[in-house]
């Protein structure tokens, strides 16, 4: 097989591939046994049909193409290796030339452009030294937890005043275009500034009390006619006040398991300082990153990034076309970072010799599906039946690589005073069976299948 690569960008390059007539004939004897299992040629029995009949009743070309469809995608993924190129996306691959005949000693030639991860030169890690902030708790943020906490406990009074920002209010809703209702809602309960409905909410209501009305502009963020101005008229049904209750030992003892109110503060400045050392370790993490980034120029490919930020827009607003200067901004950055990331930490796990285990793969899969109250075993079975699994080894990968990467360098605080990073990135991990991600990816498939053959004995 000759395999000649060309650069087309950075990120970006062509493949071309010419087979010889030995390494492409086993193909072509696979094909005419398969074609031969599912035709009848009177004189012979399925499956024990010879290849010279194949030909000369079904076609070469039928046997060719057959041949090809199974071939490339394999000689495709060999010569990607061979020249030791990471694919990023898949290949578009282009049929130059195929033998005509069997007599045709024309060679399979085609060409494959797949944008690839670029190449680049991580810094040494021995030696490397990051500073980190110290995690910060103050009595505000002890207090903030401690009044949402006290919210938790508090009543809703009816009250015979006009609404205020605070209050909850009983509404009946009706949403017109061109004087036609298109959606409608009877008894919402809303608070008055927390903004979690449509916008202009919170204004229309300020001022109103039982049985008053108005009518507001807005545009719908749902259903079919999301994107949409409307006319929305809202009447207060009833306005509510929350009474909170005083914060005192009694409180205390309603609302935990300490006796005094100085108890339960001093529990929760634990819990925040908790908080603060898990935000520490994701600054760490960043901070991690950002100094790997620091002195290497990664360029991302370009194709996947603008699907990836056509991705990002389609969550920013209803109407893609109508995105504003700013929000495409936003999700081209986010993009980009996320892409930029992800190279780095593949990068990683490369430099950090990183192997994924079946246990790895199954676990990670396991954890997102209790995230989401799934079955683990039905989520784990659509992952493979969706040829995703490729995807969930890498992201296990990039993971233990970053672990693995964190461990081999050194946190500081501004201070110079070493950090304890121990509890977030675990002791070095024992050594195990372990297999490369490719294989891994199949013994979770093939156990799997193996769990629904069993399922259906």
């Amino acid at each position: 097989m000759k395999i000649s690569v060309r650069n087309l960008e950075p990120t970006k390059v062509r493949l071309t591939v010419t087979v010889d007539p030995a390494e492409f004939d086993p193909y072509l004897d696979a094909a005419r046994k398969e074609i031969g299992k599912q035709v009848n040629i009177p004189g012979f029995r399925k499956g024990h049909v010879p290849g010279k009949i194949i030909d000369q009743r079904i076609g070469f070309g039928a046997v060719a193409g057959e041949a090809v469809n199974n071939a490339v995608p394999e000689l495709y993924s060999k010569a990607a290796e061979e020249k030791e190129l990471r694919p990023m996306d898949q290949p578009k691959l282009d049929i130059k030339e195929m033998p005509e005949s069997a007599k045709d000693d024309t060679k399979l030639k085609f060409t494959a452009e797949v944008e690839v991860r670029p190449k680049f030169d991580l810094p040494e890690l021995e030696g490397m030294s990051i500073e980190v902030a110290k995690p910060a708790v103050t009595d505000e943020d002890v207090e903030k937890r401690l009044e949402n906490l006290r919210q938790r406990f508090g009543t809703l009074v009816g009250v015979d005043r006009p609404a205020a920002k605070g209050d909850f209010a009983n509404i009946d809703l009706d949403a017109q275009i061109d004087g036609e209702s298109v959606d409608s809602q009877e008894g919402v309960s809303y608070e008055l500034g927390s903004g979690t409905m449509l916008d202009g909410m919170d204004e229309a209501l300020d001022g109103l009390s039982a049985g008053e009305e108005t009518t507001f502009e807005s545009t719908l963020e749902g259903g079919e006619h999301a994107g949409e101005k409307a006319q929305i008229k809202v009447k207060v049904n009833s306005v509510k006040s929350e009474e909170l209750p005083e914060l005192n030992d009694d409180f205390a003892q309603d609302a935990s398991e300490f006796d005094t109110l100085d108890e339960l503060k001093a529990d929760i400045r634990k819990q925040c300082e908790r908080d603060a050392e898990g935000r520490q370790a994701n600054d760490a993490r960043d901070a991690f990153i950002a100094k790997l980034q620091e002195s290497v120029e990664i360029p991302v490919p370009k194709g996947i990034k603008a699907n990836l930020v056509s991705e990002r827009i389609k969550q920013m607003t209803p109407d893609p076309e109508s995105a504003t200067a700013d929000q495409k901004k936003e999700a081209e950055e986010s993009a980009e970072k996320e892409l930029r990331d992800q190279i780095t930490l593949d990068a990683l796990a490369e430099k950090m010799d990183v192997k994924v285990s079946q246990n790895d793969v199954m676990q990670f899969l396991s954890s997102i599906a209790q995230q989401y109250g799934m079955d683990p075993n039905r989520f784990i079975s659509s992952i493979v039946q969706n040829g995703q699994i490729g995807s969930a080894v890498q992201e296990v990968g990039r993971s233990k690589g970053l672990l693995a990467g964190m461990r081999a360098v050194s946190f500081v605080d501004p201070e110079g005073n070493a950090l304890d990073l121990s509890q977030f990135l675990g002791e070095e991990e024992e050594a195990q069976e372990s297999v490369e991600a490719a294989s891994a990816a199949a013994a979770v498939a093939d156990q799997i299948a193996s769990d629904g053959k069993t399922d259906a004995e």
